[in-house]
């Protein structure tokens, strides 16, 4: 079943006639449970206002490279890195040309070339046009370099002609860009996540945990799901809600995260690592609140169980993925943890740049190869994780 439940799609739209069917193409977008954005060229607001476009998507519409309203002022580096589909419709032959070459002269062009999510076209625009041979040329470079091809449509055109040159219709692009998800790639297979920090009570009151959100486990497991997965997440205490299709256990504690996962694991074709554990927990718990009295506290402290290394001694393991947040050597200490406990596919990162953040940019690493997955939301980047995780199971 073809659904953009929780998409973060991203809308361009370029100066052509066909500008007009945007509106129509944003209502059933968010009908579909998607969540757009909207980035206007300049030519674009001649044919249909941004008013009309904020108001039908709910969300402000983006004009401006460089946006004095937004972090840093550099708006289209955070649309980049949000959405997780970019669909420019209409895109003109002009627009076209200026992405073949790699121009970067409004908000649409930039964005796209910062984007490091997919990226599809819906060409609108004259028969002749269309037709001419510098259009096709360029079409088939940007389809070479990864762009997905929208239409065009065979029919009657504003202009009066009949030919190729129609923007395919609203309901035709959703399911176009509902089909850029339903891949099936993970079909059948059964996946354990653990998700989240976990929590090491001191007290009643206090406990020992770290700054994660789960937005990436949670992105994960998504993701997953969407791919035909089985998909069991394992989550410590987080905000966030349970993804479509994931069954999803809660714990807090490192031991409770242990035990949930060695019940799971069973069958399990790919045990993925996500979750910050506490490397430590208090000796004791006290029953009661500690009250403030000595200006000092020594509070002793026992290593929590290795999940992973639980995990990785089954005599039947699952295919085993972890993950290293680091805050220096980033590559050099993702090694080292790769070997150290017998993983086959690990995923490093800047610790301080993941933390509460949408994004996440992280370096693939297995026995013999390196690969860096580009900055993006959480959501695309766990589309080429999954996609990499797949890969090992087949040849597993």
């Amino acid at each position: 079943m073809l659904s953009l439940t929780n998409k973060r799609i991203l809308l361009g739209i370029t100066g052509g006639i066909a500008a007009y069917k945007c509106a129509e193409l944003t209502r059933l977008f968010t009908k579909a449970g998607a969540d757009v954005r909207i980035a206007m060229t300049p030519a674009a607001t001649e044919f249909i206002t941004p008013l009309t476009m904020q108001a039908l998507s709910g969300n402000r519409v983006h004009l401006n490279l460089l946006d004095s309203e937004s972090e840093a002022a550099m708006g289209h580096i955070e649309l980049a890195r949000w959405a997780d589909l970019v669909l420019v419709a209409p895109a003109t032959a002009d627009f076209i040309a200026r992405m073949t070459h790699g121009q970067a002269n409004d908000i649409l062009t930039t964005l796209l070339l910062a984007s490091a999510a997919p990226i599809a076209l819906a060409p609108a625009m004259n028969q002749a046009m269309w037709a001419d041979s510098s259009t096709q040329a360029n079409v088939e470079t940007l389809q070479s370099r990864g762009y997905h091809l929208f239409g065009p449509a065979d029919g009657e055109q504003a202009c009066g002609d009949v030919g190729p040159g129609r923007m395919l219709e609203p309901e035709q692009l959703i399911e176009r860009c509902a089909e850029l998800f339903e891949s099936g790639y993970l079909a059948g297979r059964k996946l354990v996540l653990t998700g989240g920090p976990t929590r090491e009570s001191i007290d009643p009151v206090r406990f020992i945990s770290n700054h994660s959100s789960g937005k990436m486990a949670y992105a994960l497991a998504a993701e997953a799901a969407a791919a035909g997965a089985l998909v069991t997440l394992i989550s410590g205490p987080v905000n966030l809600p349970v993804p479509a299709g994931v069954n999803r256990i809660d714990v807090i504690t490192a031991d409770e995260m242990l035990a949930a996962t060695l019940e799971h694991i069973s069958a399990s074709d790919a045990f993925i690592a996500v979750a910050a554990v506490a490397d430590y927990r208090p000796v004791k718990q006290e029953s009661e609140k500690i009250k403030k009295s000595a200006d000092e506290m020594q509070l002793t402290l026992v290593k929590n169980p290795d999940i992973l290394a639980e995990v990785a001694k089954l005599p039947d393991r699952p295919l085993m993925v972890g993950f290293a947040a680091e805050t220096n050597d980033i590559v050099a200490n993702g090694k080292k943890k790769l070997r150290a406990k017998n993983l086959d596919l690990l995923f490093a990162n800047n610790a301080t740049d993941t933390f509460n953040s949408d994004s996440i940019s992280v370096v693939a690493i297995t026995a013999d190869s390196e690969t860096r997955l580009a900055t993006a939301n959480k959501n695309v980047v766990a589309r080429h994780m999954l996609q990499l995780i797949a890969e090992q199971l087949s040849h597993k």
